[in-house]
Order: structure tokens, then C-alpha cells, then sequence
């Protein structure tokens, strides 16, 4: 296990150099690297645009962030190459029970890999940050770059405090988050995963969470998304695919045909690659209840689904209910809960499914980031927002995503609205979108 690090004293001393928010290629999601195999493997012609979003539109991050921070943290990671002892952990570590599950050219490539150029804009209180080029390449932007954006914005927020302040934060901080751990102790069933990389406080935070989780739930606690903390803290990293196959594979679709078909194919190419857990559907880029509705029986042979902007128990049931129609026993399949969840959002769907069906619970931002309540003085800076970086062109074609919540939408509004007169709104339902 990595050293324990006085957060508070690291925080209070860091301003006077570049400390890096990202420290290594290797702190990233884990689905990141298997997508980025699939899109080396077979669609190395294809080019994609990734753009930083941020819904939450009262927030004015080109106020709070320092543009010239922002680059020299944006330029650092451009820096950033795999080590030795990274490569080798991902050429001979078993991820899902397999060995070896990336390839050696793939491994080879990977080892010269370095983040592409991106391009920084102002407008209207906002960043306009994007990147541009071949999607084997852009793709992996979007971790690292939210990573930076949330913690620059916390550091913002911190730079007036004191180190005793600093103390009093992080000690209420972690009370906090060991609550949270003593309760969901008292379900030894749960099965809990860290994927709370992207929009997290800060790296160190994120290393304490995820140790906290460790000593706290034990055997509950079953791996983390991102692969350098799994790898430092010997656990099993997680994770299996995201919206972005899906809208790529639309966005590129040149007939309606091509375009219903879209979904299902790009799962196929996916099954090509991998197998077994890693069969995991992720179904609400264009809406869940489309998915199911046209899914072809094969889909209901996969281990199990992600409901990811559904109400978790809502969505959970809709799948259940479509097993069932197919025939397929749910004690056997599982879903992969991980949309905005809490403690007590955990605790509830859990209860509801106990016995009906294997459950995972990927935990994200308010895991770690969840300091409200937390600073000696009220600092609005420090609450989470909901900042996501989506694939928005493929090949020159805008990129939709719909989600199950129509707060979630992205793309070009008339994009938005053919897809959405295409698929269909059935049981879209808006929610609030915090994080």
C-alpha cells in the first residue's frame, strides 16, 4: 500500500510549483484501455472530436480555473509516456480472469503513446476545450482532461484557506466518508467498486478513498476503474466499455438502416475482442427502452447491463422484465449499477434486488468528491458539478448521445431531435443532473 500523505500539508505547500493532477497515462479508467485496444484493432481510419461539456451551466469555470494553470497541466500530461513497470504490469497482470488481454502489438503501440494537441478557448465564462484528430488518440483525452479541470477547480477553491483550515476540511472530510463506510459495512453482500476518477476532488483524495475502502469493507470493496491506483494498491482494475462506441457507430451510420443498427453492431465488434464479464451492455445512449425493443436475442446471452441514467431501481426492473421475456433467468445475470449513486441510493437499490439478481455498485463523484458540509466556512467551490467530456464528430459527423434523462442530451439540438423522432422518447424522464 502507497505511503499515507498528509493531504492538508501537500495541499498548503503546492502552490508554489506545478504539482501535476495527473501523474502517470496509467490513471485513467480501466474501460478506457480496452475500448482504445478495440478502436486500434478496428477502426484505426476512423477520426473523432472530443469536447469538454459542462452542464452545469451557474458554474463559470473559465472564472474559477486560471487559464494559464489549465494549459500547464494540459501540456504536462502531453508530456506523460507509459514506464517499463506500467507496460509490464499490463502485459502480465489477469484482468477478468484472462491473461494477457491486450494484445502485443497492441502493447507495443501503446508504449510510444502520447496524449494529441488540444485547443483551449474562452467563451461566455466557459472553457472551450476540444480534441481533434484520430480517435485511437483523442479518446484518451477525456479522463485526464476532467480529472484536471475538477481538481484545478478545488484548488481554486482551497488557495485562501490556511493549513489549519485545510485540516479542519479534511478531517470533517474523512469523518464524512468513514460514515459512509461503517454503513455500508452492515450489507457484507454489497459488492462495490471505485469510478470515481473523472470528476474526483484530487488525485491524493482519491488514493484515500480508495484505501478507506479497502481497510473499511474488505472483500465488499471488489476493484477500482482506475488502473493506476489498482495497480498501486494491488486490486482489481474495473470497467468495461461507454457511451462513446455507440455514438461513434451512429454517428457514422449513412442509412436508417445502418443507423438502427448501429447499437448492436458495435457490440458485436466488442465481442470479437473480449468475453465472459467483460460482456457487459451498456444500453441508454439512445435510450433504454429503444435498446431493449429492437436488441437481438444474442444481446440477452451477455453477462449482464449497466442502467446507467435510468432511476437505478426503474431501469433495473425495465431489464429485468426483458430477461425474463427472453427467457433468461435474472439470478443468474448482473447489473452494474453507477450512475450518481450515494449511500443511500447503494442501500436502497440493494435492498429492492437482494436475491433477484447479482448487483454491482460502481461509486463515483460522491465518492470522492464530497466535501459539502465539510469547510469551516461555506465554499461553494468545492461541491461537484456535472462536467463530462463526449465524443461530439466522428469522420466529420456530429456525434448524439440521448441518455434516458433528456438533461443528459448531447449534441447538435437538430441532431438531438432526429435521433430523438428516430428512437423514440419512451419513459425518457428528466432528473435533475448534480454530478
Amino acid at each position: 500500500m502507497a505511503a499515507k500523505t498528509d493531504i492538508a500539508r501537500r495541499v498548503w505547500s503546492h502552490a508554489w510549483k506545478l504539482d501535476p493532477v495527473v501523474r502517470s497515462l496509467l490513471d485513467t479508467d480501466f474501460y478506457k484501455l480496452l475500448m482504445l485496444q478495440m478502436i486500434w484493432k478496428l477502426h484505426p481510419e476512423v477520426n473523432a472530436t472530443f469536447s469538454v461539456i459542462n452542464r452545469t451551466k451557474s458554474v463559470r469555470l473559465a472564472d474559477d480555473i486560471d487559464e494559464q494553470e489549465l494549459r500547464d497541466q494540459l501540456d504536462h500530461a502531453r508530456e506523460l509516456r507509459f514506464s517499463k513497470k506500467e507496460m509490464i504490469w499490463l502485459a502480465g497482470n489477469t484482468f477478468y480472469g484472462r491473461k494477457q488481454i491486450f494484445e502485443p502489438e497492441f502493447l507495443a503501440w501503446l508504449a510510444e503513446f502520447r496524449l494529441p494537441e488540444y485547443e483551449l478557448e474562452k467563451k461566455d465564462g466557459q472553457y472551450e476545450l476540444t480534441f481533434a484528430g484520430p480517435w485511437r488518440e483523442t479518446t484518451m483525452w477525456e479522463i485526464p482532461a476532467l480529472a484536471i479541470i475538477n481538481e484545478l477547480r478545488s484548488r481554486a477553491a482551497m488557495k485562501g484557506m490556511g493549513q489549519f483550515a485545510l485540516d479542519v476540511l479534511y478531517a470533517r472530510a474523512k469523518s464524512k466518508m468513514w460514515e459512509k463506510v461503517e454503513r455500508l459495512k452492515q450489507y457484507p453482500g454489497l459488492r462495490i467498486s471505485d469510478f470515481g476518477t473523472r470528476r474526483r476532488h484530487s488525485f491524493l483524495w482519491h488514493r484515500w478513498c480508495v484505501q478507506a475502502l479497502k481497510e473499511g469493507i474488505g472483500n465488499a470493496f471488489t476493484g477500482s476503474s482506475n488502473v493506476l491506483l489498482a495497480m498501486d494498491s494491488d486490486l482489481e482494475a474495473v470497467g468495461t466499455n461507454a457511451h462513446e462506441l455507440p455514438m461513434v457507430s451512429a454517428a457514422l451510420a449513412e442509412t436508417d438502416a445502418a443507423l438502427a443498427e448501429a447499437p448492436y453492431k458495435i457490440l458485436k465488434d466488442w465481442e470479437r475482442l473480449y468475453g465472459g464479464n467483460l460482456l457487459i451492455v451498456l444500453p441508454d445512449a439512445f435510450g433504454t427502452s429503444s435498446f431493449l425493443r429492437h436488441a437481438p436475442d444474442w444481446v440477452a446471452d451477455w453477462t449482464g447491463f449497466r442502467p446507467d441514467s435510468a432511476p437505478p431501481i426503474e431501469g433495473g426492473e425495465k431489464i429485468i422484465d426483458w430477461w425474463k421475456a427472453h427467457g433468461r433467468d435474472p439470478r443468474e445475470k448482473l447489473l452494474i449499477f453507477s450512475d450518481g449513486l450515494d449511500v443511500d441510493t447503494i442501500i436502497e437499490t440493494y435492498r429492492h434486488f437482494h436475491g433477484r439478481v447479482r448487483m454491482s455498485f460502481g461509486w463515483g463523484t460522491n465518492l470522492t468528491n464530497d466535501f459539502e458540509g465539510c469547510a469551516p466556512n461555506e465554499i461553494t467551490g468545492l461541491n461537484p458539478i456535472s462536467v463530462v467530456c463526449k465524443v461530439t464528430e466522428a469522420n466529420g459527423r456530429p456525434a448524439v448521445k440521448l441518455s434516458d434523462n433528456p438533461n443528459k442530451a448531447t449534441g447538435i439540438p437538430a441532431e438531438v431531435e432526429r435521433y430523438k423522432k428516430f428512437f423514440g422518447t419512451e419513459d425518457f424522464v428528466k432528473q435533475a443532473v448534480r454530478v
